[in-house]
C-alpha cells in the first residue's frame, strides 16, 4: 500500500509539473483556467469541480466552470454549456464577509476548507447543494475548497472539488491532507500563472488604450485625419486577409498567425501618428489661401476697397463737371472687371487636378494691379505698435500668387514637404519605442505606406523587394481610403469607378504592388469595403474588365 502511495505522489509530482510547464507556455486564459480544474480533478480522483472567478466589482464569486463526471455536467471554459448557476455573493447585505457559503468563506479569509461529509458539517450552508442533489438524484459528500491568490494576496480564483473517488473501488472517500497540499501548490501556482494572463491583457489593453489616446489627439486636431486613422487599419486587415486566403499566385505563401494580425491592426492605428505634429493649417489646408484662416476674405475685402475707390473717383468726375453717362459707363466696364477677377480669385483658390499655365498667368497679371491700403509693418518686440500708413501695393503679395498658382491640390511645396515629414515622425516615433519581440514590425509596416514599388516614394525610397507584404498592403488601403473619402476639406470623394481607375494606373505605373492590386479586385475587398464606408452617392458600376492593370 506505501509503494502505491509514493506511485501515486509521483504521479502527482508529474503532474504538476506538466501543468506548470502549461501554465508558462499557455496564451489561452480559457483553456488555462479549464486545463487547472482538469488536473486538479484528476489529481485527487474528484467526481466533479468548480472554479469560480470573482467579479469584476469584487462583491461575488462568478462560476467559470462546472464539471460533474456521474451528472454528465460540463458547463463554462473554452467548450462546455453556458452557465447558468447565479454567483456567490461575497458580502452580505449589510456589507459583512459571507460566511454561510464555503466558498465565499475560503475567498474573504484566503483558507482552504476540507469537508470530508457535507450532511454531517453544520458550519455552513448547504441548503442550496441538498437542493441539487435531490432534483439530480446525486450524493454530495467530500468537499475541498481552495484559494488561488496571486504574488500580492490578492483572490483571481477559487478553486472547489466534490467527492473524492478511491482508485480502486470507485467509493467516495475524504480528501486526504495530501490532498490538500497538492491542490494548494496547484493553486499557488495557477495563481501566478492567471496573474501572468492578467497582467499580459491589461499591458496589451494599455498599449492599445496608448493607440487610441495618439488617434484621439489626431482626431480632435483634424477629424478628417481621425477618420482616417480608423479607416486604413480595417482595410489593411481585410486586404490582408483576402492574401492569407490566397493558394495561388506569387503571393500564395503569405500566411498571418494572430500575433502576425494584432501587430499589423496596431501598425494601421498608428501609420499617421506623426501627423500629430504637423500643423493644422497643412494638414487641414481646404483652399489655397487657407492658414488659420481663409485669406480669399481678404482678397475680397480689397476688391471692396478698389470698387469703392472707383466710385468715389466717378463722383468726383462727375462733380468736376465730367460727363456723366461716359463716367457711369467707364465704372460700370471697371466694376465688372473687377467683380470678374474676384470670381476667378475665388475659383482658383479652390484646389483641383491642374490648374491651367494661362489661368496662372491670370493670377498673375491681377496681382500687378495696385491699391491703396494699410502697410503692414513689422512690430519690433519691446517697440510701441507701428502707426497704419496708407501706400499704393501690388493687388496680392508674392506669397499670395505662390499660393493662388498652385497646379495641383492646395499645398505649396514647402507645406507638401512639411506634411510628408509626417512618415518621418511617424518612424521616428515608432522606432523610439521598447516592442516587445511579437511587435518588433510595426514601425516598419506603418513607415512604408508612402513607399512606391519603384524606389521613387518617401521618406526611404525603398522599392518592392525591400518591402515587407504588409507594409505594401497598407499602402493600397492608405491611398484607396484617400481616394473614396468625402469628408476632406481639399477634395471631394471620388467615385468607386474613378478611384479603382487611379489606383489601376498606379499598380502599372510603379506606384503600388500590382499582385496586392489583383487582390484587391479579385476578392472583391474594394466593395467590401466600400458598401460598408464609402458615401452610397459614390458607388458607381464598375467594370472591372476596364480597370486598368487588372485582368479578370
Amino acid at each position: 500500500m506505501q509503494e502505491l502511495n509514493h506511485i501515486q505522489i509521483a504521479q502527482r509530482l508529474d503532474q504538476l509539473t506538466e501543468l506548470s510547464v502549461a501554465l508558462g507556455a499557455s496564451h489561452d486564459t480559457a483553456e488555462l483556467l479549464e486545463r487547472i480544474l482538469m488536473v486538479a480533478k484528476s489529481m485527487t480522483h474528484a467526481d466533479g469541480g468548480t472554479l469560480y472567478r470573482p467579479s469584476e466589482d469584487g462583491r461575488s464569486l462568478c462560476f467559470h466552470i462546472s464539471v460533474n463526471d456521474t451528472l454528465g455536467i460540463r458547463q463554462g471554459g473554452a467548450q462546455g454549456d453556458k452557465i447558468d448557476i447565479p454567483a456567490v455573493p461575497l458580502f452580505d447585505e449589510q456589507g459583512d464577509k459571507n460566511l454561510s457559503s464555503v466558498a465565499a468563506y475560503s475567498a474573504n479569509f484566503r483558507l482552504s476548507v476540507n469537508i470530508e461529509d457535507v450532511y454531517q458539517a453544520d458550519v455552513f450552508n448547504f441548503s442550496g447543494m441538498r437542493s441539487f442533489d435531490q432534483q439530480r438524484g446525486y450524493h454530495s459528500q467530500s468537499f475541498l475548497t481552495v484559494p488561488m491568490n496571486d504574488h500580492e494576496g490578492e483572490l483571481v480564483g477559487v478553486l472547489q472539488l466534490i467527492n473524492a473517488k478511491d482508485p480502486a473501488t470507485g467509493a467516495i472517500r475524504a480528501f486526504s491532507p495530501t490532498d490538500q497540499r497538492f491542490i494548494e501548490a496547484l493553486a499557488a501556482q495557477a495563481g501566478v500563472a492567471i496573474t501572468n494572463q492578467r497582467l499580459i491583457q491589461q499591458l496589451e489593453d494599455l498599449l492599445e488604450a496608448l493607440v487610441n489616446l495618439i488617434n484621439i489627439g489626431i482626431d480632435e486636431k483634424s477629424p478628417y485625419t481621425g477618420r482616417h486613422c480608423q479607416f486604413v487599419p480595417e482595410l489593411t486587415m481585410m486586404l490582408a486577409e483576402a492574401v492569407h486566403n490566397t493558394e495561388s499566385g506569387p503571393l500564395a505563401d503569405f500566411r498571418m498567425n494572430d500575433g502576425d494580425r494584432k501587430e499589423l491592426w496596431l501598425a494601421g492605428l498608428l501609420h499617421d501618428c506623426g501627423k500629430i505634429t504637423t500643423p493644422v493649417h497643412v494638414v487641414d489646408k481646404g483652399t489655397k489661401l487657407e492658414t488659420i484662416f481663409d485669406r480669399i476674405h481678404m482678397v475680397s475685402t480689397r476688391f471692396e476697397v478698389m470698387m469703392r475707390d472707383a466710385e468715389i473717383r466717378a463722383l468726383k468726375a462727375k462733380l468736376a463737371g465730367g460727363d456723366a453717362a461716359a463716367i457711369d459707363a467707364e465704372l460700370a466696364e471697371e466694376l465688372a472687371q473687377m467683380e470678374n477677377d474676384r470670381q476667378f480669385l475665388r475659383m482658383a483658390n479652390v484646389g483641383g487636378e491642374g490648374m491651367k499655365p494661362e489661368d496662372q498667368e491670370r493670377v498673375r497679371q491681377i496681382a500687378k494691379s495696385t491699391w491703396t491700403g494699410p502697410r503692414v509693418q513689422k512690430k519690433e518686440p519691446g517697440a510701441e505698435e507701428p502707426p497704419f500708413i496708407r501706400e499704393e501695393q501690388d493687388f496680392l503679395t508674392a506669397e499670395e500668387v505662390e499660393n493662388l498658382n498652385i497646379r495641383f491640390g492646395t499645398l505649396t511645396e514647402p507645406e507638401r514637404k512639411e506634411i510628408n515629414n509626417h512618415i518621418s515622425v511617424t518612424i521616428r516615433m515608432l522606432e523610439s519605442l521598447p516592442w516587445p519581440k511579437h511587435l518588433q514590425n510595426v514601425a516598419e509596416y506603418a513607415g512604408g505606406h508612402h513607399e512606391r514599388m519603384d524606389g521613387k516614394g518617401y521618406p526611404r525610397g525603398l522599392t518592392k523587394d525591400q518591402m515587407s507584404v504588409q507594409a505594401r498592403v497598407m499602402a493600397i488601403a492608405d491611398i484607396f481610403e484617400a481616394l473614396t473619402a468625402r469628408d476632406r476639406p481639399y477634395k471631394k470623394g471620388k467615385m468607386l469607378s474613378e478611384s479603382l481607375r487611379i489606383l489601376g494606373n498606379f499598380s502599372l505605373n510603379g506606384h503600388i504592388d500590382p499582385d496586392l492590386f489583383d487582390i484587391f479586385i479579385r476578392e472583391k475587398v474594394y466593395l467590401d469595403f466600400a458598401y460598408k464606408n464609402v458615401d452610397e452617392r459614390q458607388l458607381d458600376h464598375v467594370d472591372e474588365s476596364k480597370i486598368p492593370g487588372y485582368t479578370p
